[in-house]
């Protein structure tokens, strides 16, 4: 019984310890002017198309949570990824004094990833009265590179913003012959239409030529 009770407390304290030790998610963890950061997107794994945020916890030097970034905020971040940079982005504090709901020391930046691939967040602006640029790229091991949601959807399967610009520009060609060969229709058709009423009115100034023709022979036999 002594020996049963002793393996299961080491196999518990087993369990307890991979627990602890595995990452519920990944992020950048660093000092930036004496100041604890750790940086990452708020929701892992990060999935292409669905809300997310760049999420800024920290600390000050002694390692107590910074909740109040100034108004306007002192620091703001941008997110890109190719070639393409978003505009800045404001960190807004999770922490909320009023009903004491949220995370001390935390700041979000809600963003909405539409692609797949590698993501960069550039951080500028003061802390402390320093400045602050730095910048933190996704990795496997900085944090989560953005995802295709394919296959965790459920029951459909949409397609991804990459497929639906692919299909567009395979559709915009058809659209715009579409187009031009309605135009052409409704120029012949507006034509057609313009050369019946010329033929039309051409018509009714021979009637009324030829009623006045009749009119004055018939005053000359008088």
């Amino acid at each position: 019984m002594h020996r049963a009770r002793l393996c299961a407390a080491v196999a518990v304290g087993i369990l307890l310890t991979v627990a602890s030790a595995a990452p519920a998610f990944a992020h950048v963890s660093t000092k930036v002017n004496g100041y604890q950061f750790v940086i990452g997107w708020q929701h892992e794994p990060t999935y292409a198309g669905v809300l997310n945020a760049v999420q800024i916890v920290i600390h000050d030097p002694a390692g107590n949570p910074v909740d109040d970034l100034g108004t306007p905020a002192s620091l703001k971040v941008t997110v890109s990824t190719g070639s393409l940079t978003s505009d800045p982005l404001d960190l807004e504090p999770s922490f909320d004094p009023d009903t004491g709901f949220g995370t001390h020391g935390e700041f979000d930046a809600p963003v909405i990833p539409t692609a797949p691939g590698t993501y960069t967040f550039h951080v500028t602006g003061t802390l402390g009265g320093q400045p602050v640029d730095r910048s933190f790229t996704s990795s496997d091991s900085t944090f989560n590179n953005v995802v295709d949601p394919t296959p965790v959807q459920f029951p459909t399967k949409l397609p991804n913003s990459a497929d639906l610009a692919t299909n567009l520009n395979r559709l915009n060609p058809r659209v715009d012959t579409a187009l031009t060969a309605s135009k052409q229709a409704h120029d012949k058709a507006s034509s057609a239409n313009t050369l019946a009423l010329v033929a039309l009115i051409v018509g009714a100034v021979l009637g009324l030529a030829g009623i006045a023709a009749g009119v004055t022979a018939r005053r000359q036999r008088a």
